[in-house]
């Protein structure tokens, strides 16, 4: 054998080894996977269950707020970190959409209010304010948040 065939069967094969490596390495977030860890934890047994026999449960606060609609979470967190005027404008809020799912590509939310009139109501400015305590509350590389009225009309957007 030459050795240019020897160098493209050795290309070949790292190739091959390549791909099976990366075949064999996904995320395992395939749907009808079982869990894959190799070990359970010191206070956790398979199913679940401590080490006791009891169920392992999350705490309240926690299953709560996987309960609570984007919406809701949004208006907590402001009630708890915002200044009182963003405080009066979130109480507006009435819908919150795509916060959840971010990828930091292109990730855009909608927030929906109970204002009136679009653009020249009196919902534009509160439409900043509650743009910006979204920002303060999600944060993406490259994200844009537009807040709509009643009517689905534009109020505002701003970057979050």
């Amino acid at each position: 054998m030459g050795m240019k065939s020897r160098i493209a069967l050795g290309a070949v094969v790292g190739i091959v080894v390549i791909g099976a490596v990366s075949a064999n390495s996904g995320d395992g977030g395939g749907e009808d996977k079982s869990d894959n860890r190799t070990s359970a934890g010191a206070e956790e047994k398979p199913g679940g269950t401590k080490g006791d026999g009891a169920p392992a449960a999350k705490p309240a606060e926690e299953e709560a707020a996987e309960k609570a609609s984007q919406a809701d979470r949004f208006k907590a967190f402001v009630e708890k970190n915002g200044t009182p005027s963003e405080r009066e404008a979130v109480a507006h809020v009435t819908k919150v959409q795509g916060a959840e799912e971010q990828n930091d590509i292109l990730d855009a939310a909608d927030v929906y209010t109970d204002f009136t009139g679009g653009i020249m109501g009196e919902g534009t400015g509160p439409a900043k304010l509650i743009a910006s305590a979204f920002a303060d509350w999600k944060q993406s590389e490259n994200g844009l948040v537009t807040v709509y009225d009643a009517d689905g009309e534009l109020l505002g957007n701003g970057n979050f």
